[in-house]
């Protein structure tokens, strides 16, 4: 737009009819650019923001069809609504263009009260775009400042550092709104699962005080990837279509690859590093049926898939928009059932073992209605 007007583009070789078709759209409202052939429409198009283009066919130098194609190739005009002006009245023509990429198609001479009914819509149809990428870029913007966060403050771990991650991770959790404890409750699954396996001779020399006191800080860290995610998936009310459930999966690596570059900056973080295995590994299945690798057994880190079985067993035991909370026995029955395929043997011996204190922990840290 020019001064609150939209700004339309005219191409015809013919200055008779650039010039009323011109003046016609001036006496609407709108500012009006003119241009002979479609060279010379493009050269414009390079300096100039466009809401809409009128464009003929039949031009010397670069022909209606010639241009077309260019805009539609180019990044900053691919998005510019087009419709042919012509002459030609024929269903060839008129598929030729659409195939092209033009937005509408009218012949000469034309209807006025068409032309009007056509040139709004094709603006209803640019307004909405333009809205629509600048919610797009709003949102990248928020994501990009969360994401400058977590690599700018988690740096070496002190007691200050730990509570701002752990502040941080809620801030990314605070975007879904069906959340609500689940970060406390997180930590509290994974520090009870870790000393359980501890007493297990296989674990006795890995699981430590310092590794349960990791991943009790660590885990929050689990989905600071959807901070990534677009607001239209992540807060959808309904079943995900596939194409969206793709995208969701993607958090897993977003997650990671955002502590992975803090890794980078500030290297040999414990933390830091048990925040990569558990955002890029949580999702992963003891089968190899998992996302996003599809790494299988013990090629999943310990401490993934020891945060995956509390994962599953607070989304079964919370309510969502899909189902309502399984109690605390119908979720047990669930994960032993998956023992060998979505979870680790050991792992769910030591959920069975300490079930009760889940359950314990599920009741003290309560989701707000």
């Amino acid at each position: 737009m020019v001064n609150g007007r939209y700004s339309l583009l005219v191409v015809d070789d013919n200055e008779m009819n650039r010039d009323m078709l011109s003046r016609r759209l001036e006496r609407q409202g709108y500012n009006v650019v003119r241009a002979i052939n479609g060279r010379e429409a493009i050269d414009k198009v390079q300096s100039n923001a466009f809401d809409l283009i009128l464009l003929d066919i039949m031009m010397p130098e670069m022909n209606g069809y010639e241009a077309l194609a260019t805009l539609k190739q180019g990044i900053r005009s691919r998005h510019i609504p087009v419709i042919m002006i012509s002459a030609l009245d024929d269903l060839e023509s008129v598929v030729r263009c659409i195939e092209l990429g033009a937005d509408d198609y009218i012949s000469k001479p034309f209807n006025p009260t068409l032309l009007n009914a056509r040139v709004g819509a094709c603006l209803d149809k640019k307004r909405m775009h333009d809205q629509e990428e600048d919610y797009r870029r709003r949102i990248e913007d928020q994501n990009q400042l969360l994401e400058d966060r977590v690599r700018r403050q988690v740096q070496q771990i002190t007691s200050a550092q730990l509570g701002a991650i752990f502040a941080m991770s809620k801030l990314a959790e605070s975007r879904d709104p069906e959340t609500g404890e689940h970060l406390e409750r997180m930590r509290e699954y994974c520090k009870i699962l870790s000393e359980q396996l501890a007493n297990l001779p296989k674990y006795a020399q890995i699981i430590d005080r310092k590794f349960v006191e990791i991943i009790y800080a660590a885990s929050p860290l689990h989905d600071i990837g959807k901070v990534g995610i677009p607001d239209s998936i992540l807060l959808k009310n309904g079943t995900l279509e596939a194409g969206e459930w793709d995208v969701m999966r993607t958090h897993t690596l977003i997650g990671a690859r955002t502590l992975l570059e803090v890794d980078q900056e500030h290297p040999g973080n414990d933390l830091i590093r048990t925040g990569i295995a558990i955002a890029g590994g949580h999702h992963e299945r003891w089968n190899g049926s998992g996302y996003p690798h599809g790494v299988a057994g013990e090629d999943i880190p310990l401490v993934a898939r020891i945060l995956a079985l509390g994962d599953v067993y607070d989304a079964l035991t919370s309510k969502r928009c899909y189902k309502e909370a399984f109690p605390h026995g119908k979720s047990r029955e669930l994960i032993l059932a998956d023992s060998g395929k979505h979870f680790d043997p050991e792992v769910v011996w030591a959920f069975q073992e300490k079930d009760e204190e889940f359950q314990r922990i599920r009741e003290f840290y309560q989701d707000e209605s």
